[in-house]
């Protein structure tokens, strides 16, 4: 029971930070607050949901789950944008995907829940559209599985828990790790869930920001590399997620201080693109599929199991050629050959969102005493070090 209290009690020490705070190097030019919310007018609203501990009770808990909304124009916005998107791996729901592929544009804010909550948050952002627009929007809702920590079967997220979120969406600084619909979640066997990143871009001479915000409950331990570095390699057998005895009933094994279980590449990422770039709806399919080479910096392999899919938007135009309107949309989209800087700010982007929602991820303990533990910073640091790869003043 030493090695227990001593194990928890140093993974509890983790202070949240990002990953640039920890000296971990990434390229490209981030925006004032590296999050997708550098994007003009793109405001973020989350609800957590924490309640509980000890064996699981359907319908009663322990809780780990909640919402994560983004608005592509505000809350006071709600006209549709251009979008796009890429199914890298299908094992998982993105809603509205019919009306995106035909009509190349996203209806009202973005959703990210638990697995067996999309339904509530759909109608619950519905419900509140009409409410503050009297319009009607066909929103797009995806998911991660949050079962690893939550009592899922519960239904615990309902429509109300949506508005919360959307109530409390705003610009500014993004809270990340175990938090929104990241609650509940792992990200290469260590805790996961929210993180974001931006980049300052210039484009046909014009400057933009691009901006990313991920939903982490995926990857396979042994092939994480961060910054390059196969830090999977030197975190194999440690730090992986365990039963917490004093919580967890007497059949679940590995019990915490005698090792733990590495998570198969599953449980899905949800990754959203956001630029004020001028983009039409084929060329942000592309960028989408470009937020895939982000996650495969991180040594992911889209597992069989992993419901990997990705969305992209652009606020630009102001007023986008959706089937209600009878005149065409005032843009003059970017030059296919100065794309390019969106496509590579998209894969920086994602890479940094991803070990972001790594590095704000505390430990947490939820349902049956399950508990997944934060990536440990100094540890991380100084492996990064033994490889060259450790920047600023954390050296």
């Amino acid at each position: 029971m030493r090695a227990l209290a001593l194990l928890l009690l140093l993974a509890s020490a983790q202070v949240d930070a990002r990953a640039r705070d920890l000296g971990v190097p990434f390229e490209g030019k981030p925006g004032p607050l590296n999050a997708i919310t550098d994007i003009a007018g793109v405001e973020v609203g989350q609800v957590t949901l924490i309640k509980g501990e000890g064996p699981l009770t359907v319908g009663k808990g322990p809780i780990r789950s909640g919402v994560t909304v983004i608005f592509p124009r505000g809350r006071n916005n709600l006209k549709p944008v251009y979008g796009g998107y890429f199914n890298l791996n299908g094992n998982g729901e993105m809603t509205g995907l019919a009306y995106l592929q035909d009509f190349g544009v996203i209806s009202g804010p973005i959703g990210i829940t638990s697995t067996n909550a999309v339904g509530h948050v759909y109608a619950g952002i519905q419900e509140w559209a009409v409410r503050h627009t009297g319009e009607v929007v066909y929103p797009v809702v995806a998911e991660t599985w949050d079962g690893w920590q939550s009592d899922i079967d519960g239904f615990h997220v309902r429509p109300e828990t949506a508005a919360i979120a959307l109530d409390a969406a705003k610009s500014g600084p993004v809270d990340e790790g175990v938090v929104g619909g990241g609650t509940g979640m792992h990200c290469f066997s260590f805790k996961g869930g929210i993180g974001t990143s931006s980049r300052a871009i210039s484009a046909g001479g014009k400057p933009y920001t691009v901006g990313v915000l991920v939903q982490c409950n995926t990857g396979d331990r042994k092939v994480l590399r961060i910054a390059g570095v196969p830090v999977g390699q030197e975190f194999t057998n440690s730090w992986l997620p365990c039963y917490d005895p004093k919580q967890s009933r007497p059949d679940q094994l590995p019990k915490c201080g005698k090792g733990g279980k590495a998570l198969p590449d599953q449980g899905s990422i949800i990754i959203v693109v956001g630029t004020d770039a001028p983009l039409m709806p084929l060329q942000l399919q592309r960028v989408a599929k470009r937020a895939a080479l982000g996650l495969a910096r991180l040594g992911s392999y889209s597992g069989t199991s992993s419901g990997d899919i990705i969305l992209a938007f652009s606020t630009k135009p102001e007023a986008v050629n959706a089937p209600d309107q009878k005149l065409p949309s005032p843009i003059t989209p970017l030059a296919d050959t100065e794309v390019n800087a969106v496509f590579e700010a998209t894969v920086q982007a994602t890479e940094e969102a991803i070990v972001n929602a790594l590095s704000a991820a505390h430990t947490s303990t939820g349902a049956d005493g399950y508990t997944m533990f934060g990536l440990p910073h100094d540890e991380l640091r100084s492996i990064l070090k033994r490889y060259n790869r450790l920047e600023g003043a954390a050296k």
